[in-house]
């Protein structure tokens, strides 16, 4: 370690180099290309210095179009009420759908949604009662996930919404309760990739073919924590119902939103979907009734899709991409995911021809349930029964994708052919009531998810697929593909064609940087400064930063949380922590926040969602931590209880060749040990994005980092988001 000497005089020097506060200016700037996703942030965010424009990594304030929670909205509840906040901000800004669990008639959950109910009542917020269909679902019929705006849920699958060309994406519990309480929260804008679809699908491939062969193909986090905008001429030969599926799972593929441009496929949907509107009464629109015109639906109507067509959003023609990906749908066969894993794939025709026997089959989820993928189904088991030994469970997205069903018969046509009907909701894509896989079985799903032990015993096996393929192996008794499907008519089966090009290395983005300065927030620091230690690991997940033996002992202390840091990681972490913090002199300036700087290597803080892997950090002294990359739910838990987190693969890059044994992450340092404390010190000035570093040789070198925005500096003044809420329900005089 370095002497305490030796850290005060570094200390003296940051002072004396950051004692001066300025704020940035935007005016004159020239005019700096958006993408389509950053001009939807753009319209939703808050509090912006004036001429600031929402790029690709900027922490924004938003408050978005609607905020959904499902049946974790009890939780949200007790969230909300144990900060302080009585009312809802907004109340036509939320909505509730009961759909998780919906076949549990237990006292104790119809307790749960008779409590969420009433809840909703007393605020008046919009509430879908368990039976009206799975809530992404929902949002889109009705009109909350809209075309150029922007929601979100506390679910991961709000994905779901691109489809209609709607910025969806998901939040953590803290967060729906913020929002709730204040009609805003925080959001970092990722980082954007362009996918860009060339040609037409063959017939029977479909848009489950399409994301399943994606996830499968492109299954080393290309698309990690980005932004993916969909484009090219292949998009005007998907249907919605496609779009929707690909946007839905491009969370199973790592993004954290998947948007479709609104074209004419888009509009024409939405003016089917108003003329239904319009059919739902007996009155005539066309011709004197005395019955009078139903009203206007308060979200699809007339006037909002005119508004589209008059004004269409497009990303700017020089708009910055980290990556763009090539994909030319002819070339793509049926593909099915698993066992066990989305990032397995294989073309229909290998595993046909592998006979894989199968056990249950399910068309449900919010991915692949709704009125055509049951007409693809149906099509495929008229005049056929499901084979004998297998069970092929069917529920509708909702209870209007069942009536749909239900006209045009399909729905009888599937239970007659021996499928056993399942209320609209998530059921067993979750592992919920019946249906569930028993061990040793095999199951074909067109849900989303097929990840070991997810629709039942982990010792089952779950394949991924579209509908037609679940219902024609429903039928044969193995994983098979529909007597429809002409192999004439397919391409080869073999990888289809798809092309990169790496945008990361473009300069355009740190120009984009430089001519966007943040303001500093009064009394946040100008640099974070200290002891760098390296823990040259990926994927350090939650559990190895904070062991879960530790995670529901609710009465534990700061204190001791600083004492069982890293624990499972490296059992040695917390007395060097504890070493740096002793030799530490106090904060005596509000320009510089002393403390440990840590460094790590990618993903780091994926796995659960426990919040005490962030507040165990801090309270070890660690004010900032350094990274190739973050989980996103670590990153929103560090922020919301004021930890910073900054990305610079450049730097974890340095550290990995000079301090991490045979210069790769995985097995420590040189020396073999997990925390490498070789004597770097870092400054981090995070409002002008400079990162500097003092190598033990005496060198230094500077990276430039993403600027930390105005709004993670107030939730840091704040103490974290739940002191923000507080502080604006004061302001408001609640």
């Amino acid at each position: 370690m370095l002497s305490t000497s030796l850290r005060l005089t570094r200390r003296w020097r940051v002072l004396s180099l950051s004692c001066s506060r300025s704020f940035a200016t935007t005016t004159d700037q020239p005019r700096i290309p958006q993408t389509i996703i950053e001009k939807v942030v753009q319209k939703y965010a808050v509090g912006l210095p004036a001429g600031k424009l929402v790029k690709a990594g900027d922490y924004v304030m938003i408050r978005p179009e609607h905020v959904m929670t499902h049946d974790n909205t009890g939780p949200v509840i007790s969230k909300f009420q144990s900060i302080g906040a009585t009312r809802i901000y907004n109340p036509r800004q939320v909505v509730f759908t009961l759909d998780h669990d919906v076949q549990n008639k237990s006292e104790k959950n119809l307790k749960k949604y008779a409590t969420i109910e009433a809840f909703a009542r007393i605020h008046g917020v919009d509430f879908y009662p368990a039976g009206r269909g799975i809530g992404h679902q929902v949002l889109v019929e009705e009109g909350y996930a809209f075309p150029h705006t922007l929601t979100v849920a506390s679910d991961s699958h709000s994905n779901m919404y691109g489809g209609v060309g709607c910025v969806g994406t998901p939040i953590v519990r803290t967060d729906a309760a913020a929002l709730w309480a204040t009609g805003q929260t925080w959001w970092q804008v990722p980082r954007m990739v362009k996918v860009e679809f060339m040609g037409k699908l063959a017939p029977g491939v479909t848009g489950k073919d399409v994301i399943v062969a994606l996830c499968g193909s492109f299954n080393k986090d290309e698309v990690l924590n980005a932004a993916i905008e969909f484009t090219g001429e292949g998009i005007s030969h998907l249907s919605v119902d496609d779009r929707l599926t690909i946007s839905n799972m491009t969370t199973e593929w790592g993004a954290l939103v998947g948007v479709f441009p609104v074209d004419e496929v888009t509009l024409q949907w939405y003016d089917r979907a108003v003329k239904k509107m319009e059919l739902r009464t007996f009155a005539s629109l066309t011709s004197p009734s005395s019955i009078p015109p139903p009203p206007e639906h308060p979200r699809i109507n007339r006037l909002r899709i005119d508004a589209l067509r008059a004004r269409n959003l497009r990303s700017d023609p020089n708009a910055e991409y980290s990556s763009h990906l090539i994909f030319d749908l002819s070339t793509l066969v049926p593909y099915v995911s698993g066992p066990n894993s989305v990032k397995v794939a294989n073309p229909l025709p290998t595993l046909e021809a592998s006979r894989i026997s199968i056990n249950k089959a399910y068309l449900l989820s919010c991915t692949n349930a709704r009125a055509s993928d049951i007409a693809a189904a149906a099509a495929v088991l008229k005049g056929r029964r499901v084979a004998p030994g297998v069970e092929f469970y069917v529920a509708a997205a909702s209870s209007e994708v069942q009536q749909e069903s239900e006209l045009a018969g399909d729905w009888d046509t599937l239970i007659g052919a021996g499928a056993k009907p399942l209320p609209a909701g998530c059921g067993p894509c979750i592992g919920l009531g019946t249906g569930l896989l028993e061990e040793g079985q095999v199951g074909i799903s067109a849900t989303n998810r097929n990840y070991k032990g997810r629709m039942g015993h982990p010792l089952a096996q779950a394949y991924l697929a579209s509908p037609a393929v679940v219902a024609a192996s429903a039928v044969k008794g193995y994983i098979a593909g529909p007597h429809s499907l002409s192999s004439d008519e397919l391409p080869p089966a073999c990888v289809p064609s798809f092309s990169t090009v790496d945008l990361s290395t473009s300069t355009s983005s740190t120009a984009t940087k430089a001519l966007q300065k943040e303001a500093v927030l009064a009394g946040f620091p100008i640099t974070f400064s200290g002891p760098l230690l390296f823990a040259p690991q990926d994927n350090l997940n939650t559990d190895g930063i904070y062991p879960g033996k530790y995670t529901y002992q609710d009465d534990i202390t700061l204190e001791r949380q600083a004492e069982v840091v890293m624990e499972n990681y490296d059992p040695a972490f917390a007395h060097i922590a504890a070493s740096i913090r002793t030799s530490q002199p106090s904060d005596d300036s509000v320009s510089v926040r002393t403390g440990i700087v840590l460094a790590a290597g990618y993903n780091f803080g994926t796995g659960s969602s426990r919040e005490q892997a962030a507040t165990a950090l801090k309270s070890a002294g660690v004010p900032i931590v350094i990274a190739g990359s973050f989980g996103d739910i670590f990153k929103r838990n560090a922020i919301n209880n004021g930890l910073v987190c900054v990305e610079s693969p450049e730097l974890i890059g340095d550290l990995t060749e000079q301090f991490a044994k045979d210069g790769k992450r995985g097995a420590g340092g040189t020396n073999g040990e997990m925390t490498v404390d070789k004597g770097l010190f870092a400054q981090v000035q995070v409002v002008d994005g400079v990162l500097e570093v003092e190598f033990p040789d005496g060198k230094r070198k500077s990276y430039v980092i993403q600027p930390v925005g105005a709004s993670v500096q107030e939730l840091w003044l704040c103490g974290g988001l739940e002191g923000y809420v507080l502080k604006s329900i004061q302001a408001a005089n609640w």
